[in-house]
């Protein structure tokens, strides 16, 4: 349930008008009680928990075709739809996912303008002439379904390529491989993730979920790790990890174990995969039987995030007793990490987000509440890290090394109003060379922007960052139409990200704002363990000072005011709303986590139970319920307007969730506003989906903001909402 906004930002609307459209009855309520240490809660829309009973899919269409009508009846919706794209593409091609062999190739995703999903592509070095190598629209042809590739995976040898893609958002994985030349084996393997090559480069380790249905519970339990050797049939993979197979590794039912080959290293490294920030992870000699028993590298208590390796050392990023992180070290001859040493101390005033390791030495990113972003070295055998001059003032960094056998790093750079670019740095010289993958840009509607930092007191005397983006020349008069987002969650930070689509929001006189709100990591671990759990109420806590601030400051007033969040960013927006719905005109949780008391019933829920909490525990319980939204709802109360949406093919937020929340607020509504729900039926968490179907979501749900803004570009061409 990973954040999914700054991925989107980057459900094609029936084609008809409100006043055609029948505004849907109210769901019907079924009242069913639950006990949880000895408190009761009323559940009236439990029953939408069967997405099967056909009941609850014809209200869902219902109210998806209506929301739909409405928001294609906004008028300027078309406008600022066409404008999004224009802005999108502007660019003549956009590059991701960028993967390097050991030899200079490059494999990487690209979408030019006029396409609705990225394709693949390779060429031979920076310099290399571009080939087209694999078009997922061709993967299926004379189907309905939208296959968008997932994952790149390269062998060691670069001669072998297995290529994931899933269909309409679904993140149900079909594995493809392919020769170097383009030519495919003939297996597909099914719920494949995790591709991890082996030294041969002939097979390789791949996790497998249990069922393509995104309602199975059992979904995501006890998964297994396999091998698959090229040209058999995925019937013949042999079991390499499985609980019963290494009972000596502890691992809980919701676990994922992902088991990765490292060539600088020699090593199988068994990671214990969760939501959990704390990394768990085991190793043993590459290939051993099923009897050699794992080893432990670093549990949980020993705080590690992230790690990397060359064919010395093993590098640790850790908050154990550093919240703000330090990097540790350890020789390979005894890589646990209770053997390992400090070698780069945390920081008070900055918090350690990356590291990559090249044949010349260490190389970490460092961020600054959250928003100011550099890049230090620490060249092999010296003690003391050098602090980078980048070419730019960085928002938000990005390090992206070949190996740790070459010296070839790269830093993108990136800010609220700075369009990423990518340098490769020569440590040799202290100098970058601007080596753009996407092709270069201009925005000049950049020129009328500004992105200002301030710090916002919250309820209990914190101060909290926050990032408002906005033109030079508004008034604060407190009549600028103004949208919150944020996320909030995982220790996952909400840092500058440059967004044309967000940009386009900001065209028509809206202001942007960012709080870095406690759930996130922007300062530290710490930042994000007092918005977790029990602490879970400092999120949106936070979001409603912040919402003041601009409402004292003359920003806005609550009639302009609207707030947006997606996934566990919903919980920001449902309970920002269901606690002072007062303060806002407009909300959008984007398929959001709304019933989080009943998370654990939804087959990605019990994952999650670290980030969140388990009804099993009275305490977390009370944690749970504090963050519930659909609880929250008050009958006969006046709400802001609301668009509510959810993906039929969500595995990550179920879409009974946004379901009950949209229908319970709907019957205890007594304002005027509406509250639409929208359910994508070829869709998912977010992504995966053509681009024009994305977009179309984004310009309905920022027309919607600016109707109920009262701005008069973007009001109802017939309004009817009885």
């Amino acid at each position: 349930m990973k954040k999914i906004l700054s991925t989107v930002l980057m459900v094609v609307g029936f084609a008809i008008n409100a006043q055609e459209s029948i505004k849907p009855a109210l769901a019907p309520v079924k009242v069913v009680t639950n006990q949880y240490h000895g408190i009761t809660l009323e559940d009236p829309y439990q029953y939408m928990e069967d997405l099967s009973n056909p009941e609850v899919v014809s209200w869902m269409k219902e109210n998806a075709n209506y929301a739909s009508s409405v928001l294609n009846s906004i008028s300027g919706k078309k406008v600022l739809f066409d404008k999004m794209m224009e802005l999108i593409d502007r660019r003549a091609s956009s590059v991701n996912g960028l993967k390097i062999t050991k030899s200079n190739v490059y494999y990487y995703l690209k979408r030019v303008p006029g396409e609705e999903i990225a394709k693949m592509y390779k060429r031979n070095g920076y310099e290399g002439e571009e080939s087209l190598f694999f078009d997922p629209e061709t993967y299926k042809e004379g189907t309905d379904e939208t296959y968008a590739i997932q994952s790149i995976s390269p062998n060691i040898q670069g001669d072998k390529i297995a290529v994931t893609v899933a269909a309409n958002g679904s993140e149900n994985p079909e594995t493809l491989i392919f020769t170097e030349n383009g030519e495919r084996f003939p297996e597909i393997l099914h719920l494949a993730s995790g591709i991890s090559w082996l030294k041969s480069g002939k097979e390789f380790y791949y996790n497998k979920l249990n069922s393509p249905d995104v309602t199975d519970m059992n979904r995501g339990v006890f998964t297994k790790v396999y091998i698959h050797k090229m040209e058999t049939e995925q019937e013949a993979d042999a079991l390499v990890f499985s609980s019963e197979l290494h009972p000596e590794v502890p691992i809980e039912s919701e676990e994922y174990p992902i088991v990765i080959y490292s060539e600088e290293s020699n090593l199988d490294l068994l990671l214990i995969s969760s939501v959990d920030n704390s990394l768990e992870v085991f190793y043993k000699e590459p290939q051993s039987d099923s009897n050699t028993k794992w080893k432990i590298l670093m549990e949980r208590i020993n705080n590690v995030v992230n790690f990397d390796v060359d064919n010395k050392y093993i590098y640790f990023l850790s908050f154990k007793d550093a919240s703000n992180y330090k990097i540790l070290k350890a020789s390979l001859k005894a890589p646990a990490f209770s053997n390992a040493k400090t070698i780069v101390s945390e920081s008070k005033s900055e918090m350690i987000t990356d590291l990559e390791v090249t044949k010349d030495g260490l190389y970490y990113a460092v961020m600054k509440n959250g928003v100011e972003a550099n890049v230090y070295f620490l060249p092999n055998n010296k003690k003391v890290p050098v602090k980078l001059q980048l070419p730019f003032a960085a928002g938000q960094v990005d390090l992206e090394s070949k190996n740790s056998e070459s010296s070839e790093i790269w830093i993108s750079i990136s800010g609220w109003t700075s369009p990423s670019k990518r340098f490769l740095y020569h440590p040799a010289t202290n100098t970058f060379t601007h080596q753009q993958l996407s092709t270069p840009v201009e925005y000049p509607e950049l020129d009328n922007l500004i992105a200002k930092e301030v710090m916002v007191r919250s309820h209990d005397g914190v101060m909290v960052p926050v990032s408002i983006i906005h033109k030079k020349n508004i008034e604060m008069d407190g009549q600028n139409p103004t949208v919150i987002y944020t996320y909030g969650a995982y220790g996952s930070s909400t840092n500058p990200f440059f967004s044309p689509i967000t940009l386009a929001y900001t065209l028509y006189n809206g202001v942007l704002v960012v709080p870095h709100v406690r759930g996130g990591g922007e300062l530290g671990e710490a930042w994000h363990r007092a918005g977790q759990k029990e602490t879970k109420p400092n999120t949106w806590k936070d979001g409603i000072a912040t919402a003041e601030y601009l409402i004292n400051e003359g920003y806005t007033i609550p009639s302009k005011l609207s707030i947006f969040g997606g996934s566990a960013g919903g919980i920001f927006v449902g309970r920002a709303i269901t606690e002072r719905p007062d303060l806002f005109v407009a909300g959008a949780p984007m398929v959001g986590a709304m019933n989080t008391v009943r998370m654990e019933e939804t087959p990605n829920g019990p994952v999650n139970t670290p980030e969140f909490g388990t009804v099993k525990d009275p305490e977390e319980f009370k944690g749970l319920l504090e963050m519930d939204s659909y609880h929250h709802i008050e009958p006969d109360t006046e709400y802001p307007a609301m668009l509510i949406t959810a993906g039929i093919n969500d595995p990550r937020v179920i879409a009974w969730q946004p379901a009950k929340f949209a229908a319970k607020l709907q019957a205890a509504n007594t304002s005027d506003k509406p509250i639409l729900f929208l359910t994508n039926f070829e869709g998912g968490h977010g992504g995966g989906t053509k681009l024009t179907d994305t977009i179309n979501e984004l310009a309905g749900m920022f027309a919607f903001f600016y109707w109920q803004s009262g701005h008069p570009n973007f009001q109802l061409a017939k309004p009817d909402e009885d």
